[in-house]
Parts: C-alpha cells; structure tokens; sequence
C-alpha cells in the first residue's frame, strides 16, 4: 500500500519511478460532485477533472514509462462509470470526465500496443459508499436500480474478476477495449 496523492504530479512520477517498472495498473481513483451545470462551480470542474482525469493521466503516464524503459509488457486498466456512456441529471462534470478516460484508453490503446502494453476500461456500475450516499440522498436509490437488467447493483466483488481477467493471459489479446460490468444498464 502506497498512501500517496494522484492529483500531484511530481509525487507520482516520484513514487511510481522509485517502486516500478509496474506490470499492472489499475487506475480507480474517481470523484464526483453532482450539481447541474448551472450550479456546479469551478471548484467543482476543477476536483472532478483533477482526480477522474488529471490523475487517471498522470498514473498511466509514469506506469507506461517504466514500462517502456524496462521493456516489458503490461496491463494498464482504467475504471470509468456506466456515466462514460450514458448522461444522468445533475451528472454534467462527472459525465464529462468518464467520457475523457473512454478517449484516453483508446488513445494509449494504440500509442502502447505495439510495446506489448495494453489498456482497457472497465464499465462499472457498483455501488461505493460515496454512489449509495448520491443515491439515497437524491432518492433516486430505487429508480436507478431499476434500470438494471439483473435488479442489483454491482459490487468490487463482481468487478474484480474482469480486472483478473484482463491482466491473465486469457486477456493478452484484449486493448482499447471498454468492458461493461454494469449488469445490463448501458443497455438503454
């Protein structure tokens, strides 16, 4: 375990230079603070994009160098939201931070394959301690679960296998891919 700030870049190129080269990474670090767009602030945009974006960047950034140097292979794996492919009200920052972790795991898909480094996003739509605060707090803890097929939310437990899966050799064929562990909800 690494206590370490991912919003700061220097300690992250420090850090991950001093423990690396890693094989695996998978970059989970996320917030949200749910406003519309006409009350969310700039505070607002700025520690959303901070975590969910700047620091998914940063992490990818040192893990792809170390590996690149050590040339060897890897597995970089972003977590994203079911929100990086549907909207959701009072969800306009969040959204928009899941929809640039989906663009970056495409763009370091192509720029690392060839390396043998490959990335991917996972898809969930497990419940945290912060998603079931938003939930219960809006009272939309019912209407959301209904809008999945299998009627219950996700939980680490069911998004650890695909993580396993893709840093396996069963899963050394798979990059640029985003991986829905969302018991159906992009469906609709």
């Amino acid at each position: 375990v690494l206590p370490l700030d991912v919003t700061n870049s220097a300690a992250v190129a420090r850090e991950i230079a001093a423990r690396g080269p890693f094989d695996v990474l998978v970059n989970s670090a996320g917030t949200n603070r749910p406003a519309s767009i006409t009350e969310a602030t700039d505070e607002d945009l700025d520690a959303v994009l901070s975590l969910n974006v700047k620091a998914a960047f940063y992490l990818a950034r040192e893990v792809a160098r170390g590996l690149l140097v050590a040339r060897r292979p890897g597995s970089i794996i972003m977590i994203s939201s079911q929100m990086g492919h549907v909207g959701g009200p009072r969800r306009t920052v969040y959204c928009a931070t899941k929809h640039a972790v989906e663009g970056m795991t495409k763009a370091l898909a192509w720029e690392l394959g060839g390396h043998g480094i490959r990335v991917n996003t996972i898809l969930p739509s497990a419940l945290t301690p912060k998603s079931i605060w938003y939930l219960e707090d809006s009272g939309t803890y019912d209407i959301e679960r209904a809008k999945v097929a299998l009627g219950r939310f996700g939980t680490p437990d069911d998004i650890a296998p695909m993580c396993l899966f893709l840093v396996s050799d069963e899963g050394n064929y798979v990059t640029g891919q985003t991986l829905g562990v969302d018991g159906g909800s992009t469906m609709f």
